[in-house]
């Protein structure tokens, strides 16, 4: 049996709105004129996930992760795997803390300024767009960004916390709070040692030394912990990623101080912050050096190197302006 709509949803993200909002879809839908055999939703499953993704997958011709950008990165992880990255259009509903998948997909803001029922009446009708998916050392997708150094370390002290309950609230404001406070204690974190090798987009192979740097980003979209924008221009279609490297820390806050700002962040990233669209690369760091991969913590889980290359374009919905 097929469905129109497969809800995935993560029933601990965003402090819980998951169960909310699976008692709310039936209603929704109904509201819309779906009948209850058009759809079916679902809570993820941490044991047995990547099963119950591929299940989905085959039942349906649009998936919607409702979750936060780990919950897609899942979902586009599995795809890549298997046979339907051309074959299911994907939606998300964002419940994350950072949600920058759901920024540039034009989802964020209505769903926080005018609800879960205006998102979903508007997502159901929206058109699918081509977007780009990375895959890193051959394995995890990469949909958003990447990045190694003082950023990383950040989230890996983050959801170190989390883990361990110092963080008391789920809130999305306590935590960015808390990513506030983390930020400053670990301020003198830099990369030890790493090198960057990479093709850029005309080709051409180079290699850069990164040691004593802050960090390395690799961003397939414009948005980067939590909206902010340090990439000249990343495009989520053109078959190329972003690669900033930030040498100190004023260059870091400047990226994500005045990225967004139109013409003084242009400034900034055209002509002060080292940036490169490329086709690949490489990166050599230290087997326990921190790292992220769209939000979530990969720290101690690559290696030593780490290789991104391009899987797969796929069809992603996105609001219209």
């Amino acid at each position: 049996m097929g469905f129109k709509f497969v809800f995935l949803i993560n029933p601990i993200s965003g402090g819980g709105q998951g169960k909310v909002i699976f008692n709310f879809l039936p209603e929704i839908m109904a509201s819309m004129g779906f009948a209850a055999e058009e759809w079916k939703a679902e809570f993820t499953h941490y044991e047995g996930m990547e099963a119950q993704i591929l299940d989905a997958l085959s039942h349906t011709e649009t998936l919607i992760a409702v979750g936060g950008d780990g919950t897609v990165s899942a979902v586009l992880s599995t795809m890549l795997a298997s046979d339907f990255a051309t074959r299911v259009k994907i939606g998300l509903i964002p419940l994350g803390t950072g949600n920058d998948l759901a920024r540039v997909l034009k989802l964020y803001k209505p769903f926080v300024d005018q609800g879960l029922l205006f998102l979903v009446r508007r997502l159901l009708r929206a058109p699918a767009v081509p977007f780009d998916i990375w895959k890193v050392n051959g394995k995890y997708a990469l949909a958003n960004y990447f990045s190694g150094g003082i950023d990383a370390r950040i989230a890996h002290d983050f959801n170190q916390d989390r883990a361990s309950g110092a963080i008391s609230s789920s809130s999305v404001v306590a935590n960015k709070l808390h990513y506030v406070r983390r930020f400053f204690a670990d301020r003198n974190y830099r990369l030890t040692q790493g090198s960057l090798r990479y093709v850029d987009k005309y080709g051409k192979s180079h290699s850069l030394d990164l040691k004593g740097h802050r960090t390395l980003i690799v961003g397939n979209i414009p948005s980067f912990a939590s909206g902010t924008n340090p990439f000249f221009r990343a495009n989520m279609a053109d078959g190329f990623l972003e690669v900033v490297d930030v040498p100190n820390m004023p260059a870091f806050l400047l990226a994500i101080a005045i990225g967004n700002i139109p013409l003084l962040g242009y400034i900034f990233k055209r002509h002060f912050l080292k940036s490169i669209k490329v086709h690949s690369l490489e990166m050599m760091v230290r087997p326990d050096e921190f790292l992220q991969l769209d939000g979530e913590d990969m720290s101690g889980r690559l290696g030593e190197k780490i290789s991104i290359e391009f899987a797969a374009q796929v069809q992603m919905l996105r609001l219209e302006d």
